[in-house]
């Protein structure tokens, strides 16, 4: 399974997304991670990690990902592609090269309007690739607030499912990050969050 996470707005936390959807994923079988922002987010957190892990991380910044990544992905369960902002032949060809693409969405207005871009984009590609799958995932949700509800009424619109799991915004991101730690080796409420948004990917993939 092929997964990116896409959304041409800068600051709504596919990176963090992206390194802790890999561990997850590398718990259940063999895992890559593919960096293709230029500045290199994912890259620099398996740099920062002193112990070993089972995920493999590679960049690969070039718009050629879609026809490269039956090559690249060889021998893997899970591959994990962690995009750019604001680059959309790269976010296409990584669109391009999912079986499932994931849209992080921040519970702001200004977030809600600026998906609408990466939304035509899939809608684009999915007019050639039917089997593509995509979905929203609330990233940065406040904890103990309802906006992350009025959030997914907002996003109605976009005729595309929001994944039921929501990802609050915790000091534990930054602290484990820093460290090129996930918080799948830390207990915890985000653990947990990210456990049930693995369950709700795993169950959108094979619906």
């Amino acid at each position: 399974m092929i997964i990116s996470l896409a959304n041409q707005k800068g600051g709504v936390g596919k990176s963090t997304l992206a390194t802790n959807l890999a561990f997850g994923f590398s718990k259940m079988g063999k895992a890559l991670l593919i960096d293709s922002d230029p500045q290199g987010s994912s890259l620099d957190w398996m740099n920062a990690r002193e112990s070993e892990t089972e995920i493999h991380v590679i960049g690969f910044p070039r718009p050629n990902l879609h026809k490269e990544i039956k090559k690249i992905g060889e021998g893997y369960d899970t591959i994990i592609i962690d995009t750019p902002p604001h680059s959309s032949d790269m976010v296409r060809s990584a669109i391009s090269a999912s079986d499932l693409a994931l849209i992080p969405v921040q519970p702001s207005p200004y977030d809600v309007w600026s998906v609408s871009e990466t939304v035509k984009l899939i809608q684009e590609i999915s007019t050639y690739k039917e089997s593509l799958k995509a979905a929203f995932i609330i990233n940065r949700k406040i904890v103990n607030t309802s906006i992350g509800n009025a959030v997914v009424e907002a996003l109605d619109e976009y005729e595309l499912p929001v994944l039921k799991s929501h990802i609050c915004q915790r000091i534990v991101f930054p602290e484990t990050a820093s460290f090129g730690k996930s918080v799948f080796e830390k207990s915890g409420e985000a653990r947990m969050e990210f456990q049930n948004l693995l369950n709700d990917i795993m169950e959108l993939a094979h619906d």
